[in-house]
């Protein structure tokens, strides 16, 4: 097939995945791209949400991250709906998980895993072979500047999105030689629905009066049951739309987008500070 045969045939088959579009980044991606003409399959872990993604205007199956039933079932469901092709994949679903490290069980901390790392790798492994096979696509990883940095009482995301990032670095050397193109996504704070999931996870899973950290997470507590913005220089999901969108017409993605300020400052202060003084940055956040 010729480039611009390849290229025609591209744009006729737009069709787009995305995860985790139950509220914010997923769902605004989502609405942003059906605008653009692509064809986007919006999933999400919960029926309600479901039916509110079909309410208003976009296509959407069922797909829960934890669940490897539900997410071949979901595929499988997308494939017939698209024929057969896909041109992206947006792994955007996940959740955090806050707490120490000393407080997070092991249960809790491989649940972490299964959304944040595991399912987003065993649907990218059903993608793939469909990708390979018609000779193109795009996956786009949506990361975080805690992907690259550690905050305290954040370990549990922290692990998942280094993880991710390395897995995602690995597989875009081991696709050099395709024309499937890999790129993260590395916001900083983002307006949505994450701080709130946060404080059911901490609620659920911490026990926060047998912990040596209990003065501290009264105050982590507050934080997270705050409405908007408590972090300078926090965007909206538009911030977010714009880096996938180049990273799906672009003919040379980048591997990396930083989004926010922070995730700026933090990537440069990583590169030129020392572990120490880093440290001493990281502690005062």
């Amino acid at each position: 097939m010729s480039p611009d045969t390849l290229g025609k045939e591209i744009m006729k088959q737009r069709n787009v995945i995305i995860t985790g579009c139950s509220s914010g980044i997923g769902r605004f991606v989502a609405k942003g791209l059906k605008e653009k003409g692509y064809r986007v399959f919006a999933t999400a872990r919960k029926k309600c949400d479901v039916d509110a993604l079909i309410e208003s205007g976009l296509e959407s199956v069922q797909l829960d991250l934890s669940n490897s039933a539900s997410i071949h079932s979901a595929f499988e469901i997308i494939l017939q709906r698209t024929g057969g092709e896909i041109y992206a994949l947006f792994n955007n679903g996940s959740y955090g998980q806050p707490g120490a490290v000393e407080d997070l069980s092991r249960d809790v901390l491989r649940q972490q895993f299964e959304v944040n790392l595991f399912g987003t790798h065993e649907l990218t492994n059903l993608v793939l072979p469909v990708m390979r096979r018609q000779g193109y696509g795009r996956i786009i990883q949506n990361s975080s500047v805690l992907g690259f940095v550690a905050l305290k009482f954040r370990g549990a995301y922290n692990a998942t999105k280094y993880a991710l990032e390395g897995l995602t670095d690995t597989l875009r050397l081991e696709l050099v030689d395709t024309n499937i193109h890999i790129s993260l996504i590395e916001p900083g704070p983002i307006e949505s629905r994450f701080r709130k999931n946060a404080l059911a996870a901490f609620k659920e899973n911490i026990s926060v009066e047998r912990s040596p950290f209990k003065r501290a997470y009264k105050r982590l507590e507050e934080r997270l049951k705050t409405e908007g913005s408590v972090f300078p220089f926090t965007l909206g999901p538009e911030a977010v739309f714009d880096k996938v969108l180049h990273a799906l017409e672009s003919k040379k993605p980048k591997s990396h987008y930083y989004v926010t300020f922070p995730t700026y400052l933090f990537g440069y202060l990583k590169r030129v500070l020392s572990v120490r003084m880093m440290d001493k940055v990281l502690n005062k956040v």
